[in-house]
């Protein structure tokens, strides 16, 4: 097992503020303010409940755009869910539906290709019924590189020398600064050199690998 956090539970927001279907623009503007948000899930009912949409900065800013500008029968046509959000109030209509969530079991990869695939800043997440349980955003993806490079180097260790080469582990040196992780030394297999860096740039954090591991002198080191 890695102690790698590779979950979405491990880095995202637990305590997160959501409005009601009924939440007006105005209320949903001063909760954006106050908490130094860009989006805020819609639930179901009154604390922890169901998402059932999100209301982005992008869903209230057709009002201020159309504000002095009356748009002619085609560009209504083109941007008819702007011009509808333009002349609504409430969360229920100016929200996007049906929510785009992630689950608090999903990998930082599966919701980091989410948010890109979809240009999003940030997911709710949500249990199996759809329960609100956390958020997560591009900052909290981040957070695993910065984790210390000592931890890194004893993870690496552990899970990548240890495994590739159990018999050989103390010919092989891991160095880590700033996030770059650099093997060396010197292993018996070839084929194994390729395999140790593209799972050393697998560990949550690490930023990039060198591999410097070479066969030159590996019999005579483990002689």
């Amino acid at each position: 097992m890695t102690s790698s956090p590779h979950l979405v539970r491990d880095v995202m927001t637990r305590i997160v503020v959501s409005v009601t279907p009924l939440a007006d623009f105005k209320e949903i503007v001063a909760v954006m303010k106050r908490w130094r948000v860009t989006a805020v899930p819609v639930i179901e009912g009154q604390g922890a409940g169901r998402v059932i949409g999100v209301v982005s900065e992008a869903d209230l800013l057709p009002k201020e755009e159309f504000r002095d500008h009356n748009p002619g029968l085609i560009e209504q046509m083109q941007r008819l869910d702007d011009t509808l959000k333009a002349g609504s109030t409430l969360a229920k209509d100016l929200m996007t539906a049906p929510a785009l969530t992630v689950r608090p079991d999903a990998t930082l990869a599966q919701a980091a290709r989410l948010m890109a695939e979809r240009r999003i800043k940030r997911l709710p997440v949500v249990d199996s019924a759809g329960t609100l349980k956390g958020i997560v955003s591009r900052t909290d993806l981040l957070k695993v590189f910065l984790r210390p490079d000592a931890e890194l180097a004893d993870e690496i260790r552990r899970e990548v020398v240890g495994r590739l080469f159990p018999l050989a582990q103390h010919r092989v040196r891991v160095d880590v600064h700033h996030g770059v992780v650099t093997l060396s030394g010197g292993i018996l297999d070839a084929s194994l050199i390729p395999v140790a860096a593209r799972l050393a740039l697998t560990v949550e954090g690490v930023v990039d690998v060198n591999c410097a591991l070479t066969t030159s002198g590996a019999q005579t080191a483990g002689a």
